[in-house]
């Protein structure tokens, strides 16, 4: 039996930042594979995203590695047990290098509990702190916690003055309404092609495009056509596609917008 040929990857015009993936989770030969597909199909910058102590370095590594490949240094809700004075320092130390361009992954994540909620808590508020010091942007992640989301971006949001992004919004319209009040930008990925999405896409379209970026938080959510492989940034057009379509917009002017969005966020340019 003949299988279907999944349609090939469309080439916009108009270069794409990828706002948020994890390179460290790819071997040499599969970096530099993925580095060259991402590049023909227009994928201009790469941010490569810390979620924990053992790959702030890593992260910091992958930055020397190939000038589009930008870096994070943060530690995510789910290692947030292991969050300590010497790992803040350490993110401190590593985010005034010119290859980082935020704080981040940072955030609360109530759906797995995989730390203390309290450590969660804490750890977040400590490295919102840290990107108020270094007048950096963060990336949150917020999963079943809108309520305390909330309640300590109210607190921060005022000293935040380069702000940041929710990046993968899964979370209500209603936390939207208050990040992006806030200053605040949101991130969309491969979860916006998914069938039963229809509370993200709903997020999209009452997202003012001046507040969109895009990612694919790759190795993870693969957009559809390609759903069930590994993601990667050059899957990026799928998901420009799938906004573009939500938004009622055509893609080239809105991933122009897009990409205006993402160096003025993370790169303090507006071009």
């Amino acid at each position: 039996m003949s299988k279907t040929r999944r349609r090939d990857i469309p080439r916009f015009q108009t270069p794409i930042i990828e706002t948020h993936c994890h390179l460290d989770y790819l071997d040499e030969e599969a970096l530099e594979a993925t580095l060259e597909q991402s590049a023909a199909v227009g994928i201009e910058r790469i941010i490569t995203i810390a979620v924990a102590p053992g790959n702030l370095q890593r992260v910091m590594q992958l930055t020397r590695v190939d000038t589009c490949i930008w870096g994070t240094q943060g530690i995510h809700p789910h290692e947030a047990d292991s969050f300590s004075d010497a790992v803040a320092a350490l993110i401190r130390q590593h985010a005034q290098d010119e290859r980082i361009v935020a704080i981040g992954e940072i955030g609360l994540d109530y759906y797995y509990d995989h730390a203390d909620r309290d450590r969660q808590r804490a750890a977040f508020e400590e490295q919102l702190q840290l990107a108020v010091d270094l007048d950096m942007p963060v990336v949150i992640h917020t999963r079943e916690a809108d309520e305390d989301t909330r309640t300590i971006l109210q607190a921060f949001a005022p000293r935040l003055r380069r702000k940041g992004v929710i990046h993968s919004f899964t979370s209500s319209l209603a936390l939207a309404e208050f990040c992006l009040a806030e200053g605040f930008m949101l991130g969309f990925n491969g979860i916006a092609t998914f069938n039963r999405a229809d509370n993200v896409r709903a997020v999209i379209a009452a997202t003012p495009l001046e507040q969109v970026l895009l990612e694919t938080d790759a190795p993870y959510l693969t957009p559809v056509p390609y759903r069930g492989r590994p993601n990667a940034p050059y899957y990026l057009p799928f998901i420009a596609e799938r906004v573009a379509e939500v938004k009622q917009l055509e893609p080239e002017p809105m991933l122009a917008q897009i990409h205006r969005n993402s160096m003025q966020l993370f790169f303090g340019a507006r071009s």
